[in-house]
């Protein structure tokens, strides 16, 4: 790990590591006892030699990195995440609220050459960390800001033709984005056939709130995919009126996606399929 990052025998396995953001002459023994105990407030990395993971707690692994292939995507809602290029296989520009470990920006950043990715990040020590996870510098394509994005939503000036919604904190889902007002300024940002792409966690009458509030913003024109572990569902919404998916059309031009990426495009349709006819209850 980096020089700023305070590197320790990690408390759990003393063959890992563990990465804070603290001082070398910090109380080390204490510092450890409050990641143990859930009172330390910053988040924190664990690195088993293996994967690099990314935590706010123990509880809740906030993204994961293979350090033998940073670039992959470890976990299967990030996965889910890009099924969005079935609709839209080469946006212009992707909006990212919520950094994290970085897994989509570095996915979008290397296999979508022509986007331009701008990240809003609302937490300081969560950047601090984007050496960590090899996260690329900015530059013309990339731009990470420190910033609320629900008011960067607000403010919003560009129209984005991708938002990916990814914006956690210890507690879940931050309350910023927890209203219809933020799902309503989200559809109004967007570019005309443009797409919202949720991660939503936590417990099922969250997940099915925030479901509603999107379908609120946007109509019919919504999908989810269940990540098979339960814990999430992945949701995408089209702002286009009228728009309708060509299921047919899209298992063929998943099979090419599935070619050249590497991902199961053609689960994805299906899932998406099915979604439609069942809804969510």
């Amino acid at each position: 790990m980096s020089s700023s990052v305070l590197t320790l025998p990690s408390p759990f396995c003393p063959s890992d590591r563990i990465g804070l953001l603290e001082s070398p002459e910090c109380d080390r023994s204490a510092v450890l006892r409050r990641v143990e105990t859930g009172d330390y407030d910053k988040p924190f990395v664990l690195d088993d030699g293996t994967t690099r993971s990314l935590h706010f707690s123990l509880a809740l692994i906030q993204s994961t990195m293979s350090l033998k292939d940073p670039f992959a995507l470890e976990l299967d809602y990030t996965r889910a995440m890009m099924s969005f290029l079935l609709f839209l296989p080469r946006p212009r520009h992707l909006l990212m609220l919520g950094l994290g470990g970085g897994s989509l920006v570095k996915y979008c950043h290397r296999h979508l050459g022509s986007a331009r990715l701008t990240v809003v990040e609302i937490d300081p020590h969560v950047i601090a960390f984007r050496d960590e996870f090899e996260v690329p510098p900015d530059d013309g394509r990339l731009q990470v800001i420190q910033g609320d994005g629900a008011a960067w939503v607000a403010d919003c000036s560009e129209r984005p033709d991708v938002i990916l919604l990814d914006a956690f904190d210890r507690d879940g889902l931050s309350g910023s984005v927890s209203n219809e007002t933020f799902y309503g300024q989200v559809c109004a940002a967007l570019a005309g056939r443009g797409w919202l792409v949720a991660n939503l966690a936590g417990d099922k009458a969250e997940r099915v709130a925030h479901r509603d509030m999107i379908a609120a913003a946007f109509g019919e024109r919504v999908w989810s995919l269940t990540v098979p572990d339960g814990g999430n569902d992945i949701v995408l919404a089209a702002r286009a009126e009228g728009f309708a998916p060509r299921w047919r059309e899209l298992a063929n031009q998943a099979r090419a996606l599935r070619a050249r990426l590497g991902l199961d495009f053609p689960d994805f349709v299906r899932r998406l399929e099915r979604s439609q006819r069942l809804r969510w209850t």
